[in-house]
């Protein structure tokens, strides 16, 4: 890749990311602009995977709400993400966790990681 490519993608990084992994919970905290107003929603779930590198990486998390699977990309340097705050550790041997899109009730829960 170009020298000057990487120079832009450097300067659009976050000067700080929250570190998480496949298989947390995390609470993604992300601005919603209304009109002229701005505010921030939380979104908690499960983390189902990260993809992409550098400037171009993004995580998706999926929650259920009112029993309907909910699932929500996010770029992980963009500014609308406010903040990531991991809530617990899950304990998964896979990078990519679609099968819990299939699971329903305790099945797809996510084993907490004891450290």
């Amino acid at each position: 890749m170009s020298d000057i490519i990487k120079e832009i993608e450097a300067a659009q990084l976050k000067e700080s990311v929250d570190e998480f992994a496949v298989g947390d919970t995390v609470k993604v905290y992300g601005k919603i602009k209304e009109g002229n107003r701005e505010r921030i929603q939380v979104f908690e779930g499960v983390v189902l995977k990260r993809q992409g590198g550098s400037n171009r990486e993004t995580f998706t998390v999926r929650k259920t709400s009112n029993g309907i699977g909910v699932e929500k990309t996010w770029p992980l340097h963009s500014p609308n993400v406010e903040k990531i705050e991991v809530v617990r550790r899950g304990k998964v041997r896979r990078a990519k966790l679609n099968y819990l899109r299939n699971r329903v009730g305790k099945k797809a829960k996510v084993k907490e990681l004891m450290r």
